[in-house]
C-alpha cells in the first residue's frame, strides 16, 4: 500500500537533515547491526566500509528511494542493478528485516525528538515498500538462476598474465557440470575468506565468451590509494580479494563463484546489425572482450569499434590485434596509452599518446555518431564513464543507446542511466 500524503510529507521533511548527515547515518546502521549480527560480515565488504564507500552507497539508494517516492518507476533501473547484486552475495528476505530495524534505529539517533512516532511509522512503511520491491525481483532473479542459487565451489585451472598488473582466472566447476550461459558483459561474485575469518566476496566481469566447461576473470592488482606526503611506497585500503587472489591462490586453488549476474550486457537475441562502441578503461576492458569475442561469433560482419585507455599495456592486446585482423574493417581499434614505454610505435601499438579524448576520433568512423542505432557501452573508473556519457550526451546520443557497467549502487548509480 503507497504512504498517505501526509506520511509522504513527513519523510521528505526529514530528507534534508538525513542527507546531510548520511555518513554519521549509515556508519551508526553498520556498527550497530555487525555488532549484534556479526555473521552479517560474510555478506559486507570490508574494505568499502573502512573507506567510506559503502556507506555513501546505502546513504544515497535511501534518500534517492525517499526523495522520489510517488515516481518509482523512474528508479527501476538502478534497483535492477542492485537485485543483482544482492543476488550474486546470496542477500534473502530475512535479511531486510534486520536491516530495517537498525537503519531506523540510526535515523532515529540523527532525528532525536523529531523521530516522532509518525515520522517512524512514515519511514518504516517507505522502508517496507522498497524492500518488498527488491524482495519480488530478487525471487525472479534466484528462479532464473536454479538450480545454481548459492556458492559453488570452483578449481583454478591455471593464471594467465595480461599485463604486469592485470591476471586472467580460468576457472573450472568443481562438480564437473556444464556451465550456464551468460550474457557478455555481466559479471560472478567470487568468495574467499578472508583474514578476520569472515568471507569475502567480490565481483569480477566474466572476460570471454560463454563455455561450457570454465569461466574466466580478469583480475587487476589493487594496492590502494598512497598515504599522503608519503616517501615510501605505503598504501591504505588496498584490494584485499584482488590481491589475495594474485599473490595466493595457484592453480589448484579452490574459491566460491555466484551465478552470473549484472545488468551490464549485450542482449544477444537482439539481432541488431548497428555498429557497437566499446569504450573502456584500464580493467574496464574485461566486459568489453566477453562482448567482443561473443558478437564476432555471433554476428561476425557486424560493425565493432573499440576505444580504449591504458597507461602503458593493454589487456589483451595479441587477442584484440588477433580479432582486428581476421574481421577486417568491421573491427576498428583506437588505443590511447598515456605513458607509453620506449619499445612502442605510434601507429602499431597505439594511437595516441594521451588519456582517452573522444574529440580526437573520426565521430563517423570511431564513433558512428551518424548512426542513429548505434549502441555505446562504457567500462573504466568512475569519472572516466561519467565524462564519455556527458560527451555522447552533448553529440546527441540518447540514454537509451549508452550503457555503463557500475558495481557500486551509490552516487554514480543515482547520477547516470
Amino acid at each position: 500500500m503507497a504512504l498517505t500524503y501526509q506520511q509522504s510529507k513527513l519523510v521528505k521533511d526529514t530528507i534534508p537533515v538525513l542527507r546531510e548527515r548520511g555518513e554519521q547515518i549509515t556508519t551508526t546502521f553498520y556498527r550497530n547491526m555487525l555488532r549484534d549480527h556479526p555473521e552479517l560480515r560474510n555478506y559486507f565488504n570490508s574494505v568499502n566500509q573502512k573507506n567510506g564507500r559503502q556507506p555513501r552507497a546505502l546513504t544515497a539508494v535511501i534518500l534517492s528511494f525517499a526523495s522520489n517516492i510517488n515516481h518509482i518507476s523512474e528508479l527501476i533501473p538502478k534497483f535492477e542493478r542492485m537485485c543483482n547484486k544482492h543476488c550474486s552475495l546470496g542477500i534473502q528476505p530475512e535479511h531486510y528485516d534486520i536491516v530495517g530495524k537498525y537503519l531506523l534505529q540510526a535515523f532515529g539517533e540523527v532525528l532525536g525528538p523529531d523521530m516522532t512516532p509518525a515520522v517512524f511509522a512514515a519511514w518504516e512503511k517507505a522502508y517496507w515498500l522498497l524492500a518488498k520491491m527488491l524482495i519480488g525481483r530478487e525471487a525472479h532473479l534466484y528462479r532464473d538462476f536454479e538450480p545454481w542459487t548459492s556458492w559453488r565451489k570452483f578449481k583454478v585451472d591455471r593464471v594467465v598474465p595480461e599485463t604486469d598488473d592485470i591476471f586472467s582466472f580460468y576457472l573450472v566447476p568443481e562438480d564437473g557440470k556444464k556451465l550456464p550461459k551468460f550474457l557478455p558483459g555481466q559479471y560472478v561474485s567470487l568468495r574467499v575468506q578472508g583474514p578476520d575469518g569472515y568471507m569475502q566476496a567480490r565481483q569480477y566481469s566474466l572476460s570471454d565468451a560463454w563455455r561450457p566447461d570454465y569461466y574466466r576473470i580478469s583480475v587487476r592488482r589493487d594496492e590502494g590509494a598512497p598515504y599522503a606526503n608519503s616517501v615510501s611506497r605505503s598504501f591504505f585500503h588496498p584490494g584485499l580479494v584482488s590481491n589475495l587472489l594474485i599473490d595466493k591462490m595457484g592453480p589448484g586453488s579452490l574459491v566460491e563463484l555466484s551465478h552470473p549476474a549484472g545488468d551490464f550486457f549485450l542482449d544477444v537475441h537482439n539481432t541488431s546489425t548497428m555498429p557497437l562502441v566499446l569504450i573502456s578503461a584500464g580493467v574496464g576492458v574485461t566486459p568489453m572482450v566477453a562482448i567482443a569475442n561473443t558478437v564476432v561469433h555471433l554476428q561476425p560482419g557486424r560493425p565493432i569499434s573499440w576505444i580504449h585507455g591504458s597507461r602503458r599495456s593493454v589487456p589483451f592486446e595479441d587477442h584484440v590485434a588477433q580479432l582486428r585482423r581476421e574481421h577486417g574493417p568491421s573491427f576498428r581499434t583506437k588505443i590511447f596509452k598515456s605513458r607509453p614505454a620506449s619499445g612502442d610505435t605510434p601507429g602499431v601499438t597505439y594511437d595516441y599518446a594521451s588519456r582517452v579524448d573522444l574529440a580526437r576520433l573520426d565521430p563517423e568512423q570511431d564513433l558512428h555518431l551518424h548512426r542513429g542505432g548505434a549502441e555505446y557501452y562504457i567500462c573504466g573508473p568512475e569519472q572516466f564513464m561519467l565524462d564519455v556519457v556527458d560527451y555522447l550526451t552533448a553529440k546527441g546520443v540518447g540514454p537509451e543507446r549508452i550503457k555503463i557497467e557500475q558495481f557500486s549502487t551509490g552516487d554514480l548509480a543515482m547520477k547516470r542511466p
